[in-house]
Formats: C-alpha cells, structure tokens, sequence
C-alpha cells in the first residue's frame, strides 16, 4: 500500500447552467490528474446552484447525466473521484447526495447528507434545507488502494460522532464537501476541520464552491486539507482554483504513535455507537 497519494480539491464556480457546471468541472477533474492528483473532490452542489428553491428543479435520478459524466471522467482519467454533492431524486424524496466513483468507472458509494441544515442566526443568516431535503440514514465509507475514506457533506462536519463513527472504521481520511456561508465560514469552517483531525488523528479535506457575491446563497471558499496534527497544509483563496495536497499516511502513523490517543479511549466509560448497519 502506497504510503503517500496526491489530493486534489476543485473550488468550482457554480452557475444556473448545468451542463456547463458539469463540462467545467469534467475539464478540471482531466487537468487535477494530468498534475498526478490519485484522488480528485469536488464541492458540494457542484451542478447546480445552492438553495431550497433549486434543489427539486436541478434535482435528477442516481444513475443519471450528472453521474453518468463523473463514471466516465473517472475511467477516462484513472482516478478516484468524490462528486461533490447533487440534489438526487429517489421515490418521490430529495436528497443532498455525494456520488464517489473508482479508476474504472464504477460508482463505490453514496453518501446522502446526514444531518440537514437547518440554521436561525438573526439578523444574519436563516436556511432550511428540510423545507425540500430528506436526510440519508447511512454511513459512507469506501476503501482505495492508499486508505480508507469516510464521507459527510458540510453540515454533517459539525458532528463529532460521524467523524469518531469514521476513524473507528478504519478512515484515515475524512472527506466534506461543503458550502459555508459568509456568517459560519469565518467563525467555524477551519475550526471545524481542525478540531475534527485532531480528535481523530486523520487527514481531513473539504472542498467549497467558489464564491459568487450574485448568487442568492455566497459560499465562503476557502476550501482546504487538515492533516492529523491539526495543520492546515492546502488552503485556497474564495475563487475559482484546484489545490492540492500530499496525503502521507507515514506521518499519521506517527503522529498515532507519539499521542496514542485512540488506544487510551476510556470505554469502560464511555462509547460512541453506530445504531444502523
């Protein structure tokens, strides 16, 4: 097992026009690749503009065109691709859904957002992804031949469980697509990261949209890589870019090793537990 691989984050600008948020972004996942990136992440509603009024109308089955695209960019390429996140359409629900497809197309899971934003911070910011969104009731993990990768789409960051949930799996690396605002991006988004590969002793990577000051909903950016010692080592600006990181699984061993904190878990007193298979 490779003990090092190359990340690469998409910080895609997201306009009304679907396929060209697709082609844009197919172009971005081929030239990610082209600089050696094994594993490329795009963000969170990453075809389609963010927002209740949008999710039903940019909405689409799983498989369909927006999947169908990431499958063959993914063999065509020979990567890894986490998809962001897309409004999904299944029985009459709507989903915030992040499809992840291997080196030959195949899709290896999908993760429906867990844990919905739902959010009142007077005078600031209100948003109700319940108004159209059903939560997932899965967990998401997938294996690659570098590690084991645990998905959550942004809100989800916020829950420490999932993260714990991840790394007793096995995950050495958590993955959030996710578009923070203009009132949680400065406060929490890093914050967050941090916090979670500390906890857990994993590499974490999140990928935003670019920001768009038109756009009814202003992602903050800032898309970034966390590794297990709680640095930030890939931070992008707010516009459009790709960053890129070397996940180097040597060093979270170390790091394990130094502070063994997974090992002196106290569980005569306590646990986190999964309660779905």
């Amino acid at each position: 097992m490779p003990a090092k691989f190359r990340l690469a984050l998409i910080q895609l600008r997201v306009s009304a026009a679907k396929t060209e948020n697709l082609n844009r972004a197919c172009d971005l996942v081929k030239s990610a690749a082209g600089q050696g990136a094994k594993l490329v992440v795009l963000p969170e509603c990453f075809n389609s503009p963010y927002g209740t009024k949008y999710f039903p109308e940019y909405a689409e089955k799983i498989p369909g065109e927006s999947t169908q695209k990431l499958s063959e960019i993914a063999k065509e390429c020979g990567i890894y691709l986490i998809g962001g996140s897309i409004p999904e359409e299944d029985a009459g629900k709507l989903y915030n859904t992040c499809p992840v497809f291997g080196p030959d197309g195949t899709m290896l899971a999908k993760h429906r957002k867990i844990h919905l934003f739902d959010i009142n911070v007077p005078g600031k910011i209100q948003f109700q992804e319940s108004e159209t969104l059903s939560p997932g009731d899965r967990f998401s993990v997938f294996d690659t031949p570098y590690c084991k990768i645990g998905l959550g789409i942004c809100y989800d960051i916020r829950f420490a469980e999932l993260a714990q949930i991840y790394t007793q799996k096995g995950c050495q690396l958590l993955v959030y697509p996710g578009a923070f605002n203009l009132t949680t991006g400065p406060a929490h988004w890093e914050l967050l990261q941090r916090g979670r590969a500390v906890d857990n002793q994993v590499y974490v990577a999140t990928a935003s949209p670019a920001r768009d000051e038109k756009a009814s909903y202003i992602a903050w950016g800032h898309s970034t890589v966390v590794n297990p010692w709680g640095e930030v080592i890939a931070k992008a600006a707010m516009e459009e870019t790709v960053i890129y990181a070397d996940i180097d699984l040597k060093k979270l061993a170390e790091v394990r090793q130094q502070i063994p904190i997974l090992s002196q878990k106290r569980s005569d007193l306590y646990a986190v537990e999964v309660k779905t298979v």
